[in-house]
């Protein structure tokens, strides 16, 4: 068989179900083997569109995403994907082209050293020279990437690799030195989290996206229906608790729920579950918690104490650790949840008298306000998908989320352009979802040219685009920090972005006034096939609560609330 013929196999192997790519020269004979097997593909107009499609696919099934790209300029355009994934710990495999063996290291025609510029953005990666190595290398890319803390992983292949032919023998195991893929931890750091815990009047659970990648949510929810115990989440941790479970204070950290920030602050003991600490959560680091002991669950040494010392930490996969962890709980479920039932209760009145809110406009449609009933509006079975800026904090607050792998956003990198992509994959691998995409004016525009991927294809989504024509963000720090000088960050342009969509083979509309909202959201639900709303919002609208740079979780900015 021809190594075309072995990727094409292989993948089968794996159990994948499509791939998303982009052919060019180095990656011809790959497709050539696409085209006489008739595999599943889904041609997108860009690079960076079908790694951004793979990662969606990825964050909505829990499986590993697969894109294709050519050499040089291909496999380069695919770079902000990776580093999307990467940060996100999102299971990828990227089969990029590579110029022959003889040409690679002499500055080819589009050669590009991709091994090179990834390493530092991938969980692993290869280049492929030899045939023989091809099947084990890709056996082993897949191991690498779906297990462990999961990650993108690269395999760079010659382009007479793809040619030249072997026999055929796709590996039944593999043997990595020094990495099983295995991560059982120390069941005595357990014993002692369980002691903590014992001893604690004001806790706080802390979830990140690591418990929706472990599928560890329902223990999670497990223990604090049991033991009354308040939670918070990170932006990845979004769905992991229902919006509306008892004891759950919404989103932490920046933009935050004002009752999250301040348990965490108050808390004597906080218990970091699948989260990196990341400083969009933590605010001024020396200042995190003061009041707690901290206690982390993580898969990952590299992240323990990376950001924020911990008293205890617990490494290891949470499939192991959590279900071990509520098993010798269970005899003190009841004395916790007495010990800190005043605790329980003041956070929980905290949270209702200080909610997540907006001012009134008679006139002009919010943002919030078209998010929150679009929220209310739609059945449990959606998956949201964000782009980047204020839209997506929005989203965050005021979008209500029933389950894990129902709100899909880039978390670490903050991507602009990764929603439409990503929302294209999210569908593809959840058919059974609806599936609604949130951008902005700024970000549609990045990766625009995938309106025509969904006509190409009539995938069903519906997007929503919070027009405010500036780049929301960037406009608002520069108002609060920057003394309203409005830097290269108001978007005067004269594109018509439902023009836009039609000519792309879409169906686009707009709404302007506040009494266009609910008939303009039910038109755009209701309507087959996919479609895009073109929502215009003021410009001055700002995010809020919002914790300034270098600033304590308890220094938030409440809006009209004052400081």
């Amino acid at each position: 068989m021809n190594g075309a013929g072995i990727v094409i196999e292989s993948l089968k192997n794996e159990g994948v179900e499509f791939v998303f790519g982009y052919p060019g020269g180095a990656v011809l004979t790959l497709y050539d083997e696409i085209y006489k097997t008739n595999f599943p593909h889904i041609l997108t107009k860009h690079e960076q569109g079908a790694v951004h499609a793979a990662d969606g696919y990825a964050r909505a099934t829990g499986k590993v995403g697969v894109c294709i790209a050519t050499s040089g300029p291909g496999a380069t355009n695919l770079i902000t994907g990776i580093a999307t994934a990467n940060i996100d710990s999102i299971p990828l495999i990227c089969i990029t082209g590579q110029v022959a063996t003889p040409l690679i290291g002499r500055d080819s025609f589009q050669e590009a050293d991709v091994c090179g510029i990834t390493a530092p953005i991938t969980k692993h990666n290869y280049l492929v020279r030899h045939i023989k190595d091809l099947p084990r290398v890709l056996k082993e890319a897949f191991f690498i990437a779906r297990t462990g803390r999961p990650g993108p992983v690269v395999v760079d292949i010659a382009k007479d690799v793809f040619a030249a032919e072997t026999e055929y023998k796709y590996p039944a195991e593999i043997c990595l030195r020094g990495y099983t893929g295995k991560y059982i931890g120390d069941e005595r750091k357990i014993d002692r989290a369980v002691d903590m815990l014992r001893a604690a009047e004001r806790p706080i659970i802390f979830i990140g996206g690591g418990v929706i990648t472990s599928e560890t949510s329902q223990l999670v929810r497990a223990m604090v229906q049991k033991m009354n115990i308040p939670m918070t989440s990170t932006l990845m941790g979004l769905g992991a608790a229902d919006a509306d479970s008892a004891g759950y204070l919404g989103m932490a950290g920046m933009h935050g729920s004002y009752a999250a920030n301040m348990a965490i602050m108050k808390c004597d003991l906080l218990l970091g579950i699948g989260v990196r600490f990341d400083d969009r959560v933590t605010g001024v680091i020396s200042e995190f918690a003061p009041k707690a002991k901290i206690i982390h669950f993580d898969i990952d040494y590299a992240e323990i104490n990376k950001n924020i010392a911990v008293n205890l930490s617990v490494v290891g996969d949470l499939r192991w650790s959590l279900p071990l962890f509520q098993e010798k709980l269970c005899p003190y479920n009841d004395i916790i949840k007495e010990n800190i039932q005043k605790w329980y209760e003041n956070v929980v009145k905290i949270h209702t008298a200080k909610p997540f809110k907006y001012k009134n406009d008679k006139n002009n449609i919010l943002a919030q306000d078209a998010i929150k009933k679009l929220s209310d509006i739609v059945t449990h079975n959606t998956a949201i998908v964000t782009d980047v800026g204020q839209h997506q904090m929005w989203a965050a607050q005021f979008f209500k989320v029933y389950g894990p792998r129902n709100f899909i956003t880039s978390g670490g990198l903050g991507t602009m352009g990764f929603g439409l992509p990503a929302a294209i994959g999210v569908k593809l691998g959840r058919p059974d979802k609806n599936v609604i995409l949130l951008s902005g004016d700024g970000s549609i525009m990045m990766n625009c040219q995938e309106l025509a991927t969904l006509a190409d294809y009539n995938i069903n989504i519906k997007i929503i685009v919070i027009h405010n024509h500036v780049l929301g963000m960037v406009t608002q720090w520069q108002r609060m920090f920057y003394g309203e000088r409005y830097s290269q960050s108001l978007l005067n342009s004269k594109a018509d972005i439902v023009k836009i969509a039609q000519a792309m083979g879409i169906k686009g509309f707009r709404i302007k006034v506040k009494e266009e909202l609910i008939n303009g959201l039910q038109q755009l639900l209701h309507e087959q096939g996919p479609v895009l709303l073109d929502i215009i919002v003021p410009a001055e609208e700002d995010v809020f609560p919002m914790v300034p740079g270098g600033k304590r979780l308890d220094q938030m900015v409440m809006g009209e609330d004052g400081l």
